[in-house]
């Protein structure tokens, strides 16, 4: 049988060093590529999220991400690593060091900007109006994680800006370390909350003021379903985290820098900016860098 060589990128998304942020494969002209072979790459890199460019008739560029499992319909490291894969090999043009164009993914399109800045090529993307839904007690979330209910400010709420996340605000960023998965109830969470969100993942854990003078939030996602323990950077629930916090009054300003993977060795951040009054959010801006660590083809 004929092997087809497929380009990639291998990028480090939301940092501007290599071994930082959150790392994703992007592979180029992958429309034909199974939907088998797509799964079985993420696993063989053993990457949280793999990223698949693929012809698009409602945009500039088409692209599909999958977790080891199956396809998630938006994520944000792999938006920002596509991104910077695609700027890297000359594939969008730029004036004057921007360009604004369009980038379909399993939930829809995304408006992207990018803009040159002494760091380089900061790349924002507009997450979709927040659509939210159920809202939890406490102690139903607090036992997840072997905690006491409250550990949690408020009652956590699933909140989806493309992928759904129930969002958990913590008390205290040693509350937030302290945090560990109860398999048992995790299993029970999913069996129940997947009825209604079939595209729901883990809770996002968030705590208000970063682990730098540069942040504002950190967080961490502890991932259960797909066999990592640790996300690094989670862009699209960093999304759905900024729509929680200004819809409830939790924080003052509707722009500030997320923070994400510090205590993993692989710092991230985010420059979000939330659209839209705090009863009528439009739609999240989530800008980061990202930075290439090795390209090469792939044999399939």
């Amino acid at each position: 049988m004929k092997k087809r060589q497929l380009e990639f990128d291998w990028v480090d998304a939301f940092s501007v060093r290599p071994f930082g942020g959150n790392g994703c494969v992007v592979v180029h002209d992958a429309s034909e590529v199974s939907i088998q072979d797509r799964l079985a790459l993420v696993k063989e890199t053993s990457l949280s999220e793999c990223a698949f460019l693929v012809n698009s008739n409602i945009a500039d560029f088409g692209v599909r991400y999958y977790l080891a499992e199956a396809e998630i319909p938006m994520a944000g490291h792999p938006t920002i690593a596509t991104v910077t894969s695609l700027l890297s090999r000359g594939l969008v043009a730029t004036t004057n060091g921007s360009s604004k164009f369009t980038l379909e993914v399993g939930s829809g399109v995304l408006p992207i900007e990018i803009e040159t800045t002494e760091k380089g090529f900061l790349i924002r993307m507009t997450q979709m109006a927040p659509k939210f839904g159920k809202i939890f007690k406490k102690e139903d979330i607090s036992k997840l994680y072997d905690l006491e209910p409250a550990d949690i400010l408020i009652d956590p709420q699933i909140v989806s800006t493309g992928t759904p996340f129930c969002i958990v605000l913590l008390k205290d960023k040693d509350t937030l370390r302290k945090a560990k998965i109860n398999s048992h109830y995790f299993n029970e969470y999913f069996k129940e909350n997947q009825k209604e969100e079939k595209d729901l993942m883990e809770p996002f854990l968030t705590t208000l003021g970063g682990v730098t003078r540069n942040g504002d939030t950190f967080s961490r996602l502890l991932m259960c379903q797909s066999g990592n323990q640790e996300d690094p950077f989670t862009g699209s629930a960093t999304g759905c985290m900024a729509a929680y916090l200004w819809h409830h009054g939790l924080i003052n300003s509707a722009t500030f820098v997320a923070e994400q993977g510090h205590w993993l060795g692989r710092p991230g951040s985010a420059q979000v900016d939330v659209l839209g009054l705090k009863n009528n959010i439009t739609g999240i801006n989530v800008a980061g860098y990202g930075y290439v660590l090795m390209s090469g083809s792939l044999s399939l």
